[in-house]
């Protein structure tokens, strides 16, 4: 895993500014201190303990599925014994992904072997079978369409390229259910009429994203080529996306650059950087500034969203800079920097459990673009 420094140079420096002009209200009680900021094995063991803290924790849990009977009333480690802890299944996933990620970094993260115990007691055979069916079940076709699709895959997006015993079981308890919501997803695209550009779970850009890293690490080019051609007709022709207007209240998620992060990664140079041009035009002006997300209570499950959205803004930012000149990225990554500065001292597994069970990730999502 390789990360860039000087995005977090930026961070370092940039915090200290952003500190001394914020409202006391706004600071963290125990602020991450700035030299803190670089991923070094101290930051990483910090997000690592934060999914590993609530894979096995199965309440409080917001089940998201549709009730067909009184049969389907289980409990949700019964309904879903890999993903049921984190509050939510797609939290679960994504948590998983976080967890596999630095194991494969930071090996001895896991030194007395706990979490890998606990990844192989979780991930089995039957346990994926199980999980499968419930995605076969008729009143829950589309549980989690495509946001938690996306993030199974980029779980196998980890697995497939990691060369261990374990990790190779892993992926093979998974497969099944990843087979399935390919396929589900290659006809479900067709069908799409209009994208959704929300800021929250049912962004298609960031779905389409997420799934596209997976089909090409992978090698599945009947995915690749779908997602590629249906991007392009959802987003190609658009223009002037009204940046002004976000975020919402409980966003964590941009859908302009969402978008402009997707077009990036299906468009040769010359040709984004004339659609980004047209498409996000107060980007062209190296003294633009994009205000961070601001967060007044952090116990509330939606209003802490917006540090989500601090760290995806910046994953793009940074992912969207390099597809474009040297000369005309600096302040994408000044911006990106800012928006990790004004979040990350705030990430902590001892926060409330409506933000720590998935900010971590997303920290994580933020400094691996």
């Amino acid at each position: 895993m390789q990360f860039n420094l000087s995005r977090i140079i930026y961070s370092i420096i940039l915090f200290g500014m952003i500190s001394c002009q914020s409202n006391q209200k706004d600071k963290p009680k125990d602020s991450v201190p700035v030299t803190s900021y670089k991923l070094d094995r101290s930051l990483a063991k910090k997000i690592f303990a934060m999914p590993v803290h609530c894979i096995p924790v199965e309440y409080p849990n917001k089940l998201g599925q549709t009730i067909g009977s009184a049969a389907d009333l289980k409990t949700p480690k019964a309904l879903r014994p890999i993903f049921y802890g984190c509050y939510d299944w797609h939290s679960s996933v994504h948590g998983y992904w976080s967890v596999i990620k630095l194991l494969k970094a930071y090996p001895d993260l896991d030194s007395i072997g706990e979490v890998r115990t606990l990844l192989n007691q979780h991930l089995t055979k039957e346990n994926g079978l199980v999980e499968k069916a419930f995605f076969e079940d008729k009143n829950n076709l589309g549980f989690e369409r495509t946001y938690g699709w996306a993030w199974l895959f980029k779980v196998q997006e980890e697995l497939s390229t990691w060369e261990n015993e374990d990790a190779k079981q892993w992926k093979s308890a998974l497969d099944p259910l990843t087979d399935l919501l390919v396929k589900r997803y290659i006809d479900y695209l067709p069908k799409l009429v209009y994208p959704i550009r929300s800021g929250q779970h049912d962004n298609s850009a960031f779905g389409l994203s997420l799934s596209l890293d997976y089909a090409r690490r992978v090698g599945n080019k009947e995915f690749e080529s779908s997602i590629v051609e249906h991007s392009k007709r959802l987003f190609e022709q658009d223009k002037g996306c009204p940046l002004a207007y976000e975020p919402s209240g409980s966003d964590f998620l941009s859908p302009c650059l969402e978008e402009a992060f997707l077009m990036s990664k299906i468009m040769d140079a010359p040709a984004f950087e004339k659609w980004f041009a047209d498409f996000l035009p107060e980007f062209t002006r190296a003294d633009y500034t994009l205000e961070p997300g601001k967060v007044k209570d952090r116990t509330d499950g939606k209003l802490v969203h917006l540090d989500g959205l601090n760290y995806s803004r910046a994953a793009c930012l940074y992912g969207i800079a390099k597809k474009l000149p040297v000369t005309e990225n600096e302040h994408l990554q000044r911006i990106a920097s800012e928006h990790i500065a004004y979040s990350l001292p705030n990430l902590s597994k001892e926060d409330d459990y409506m933000g720590s069970h998935w900010l971590g990730t997303f920290a994580l999502y933020a400094l691996d673009n």
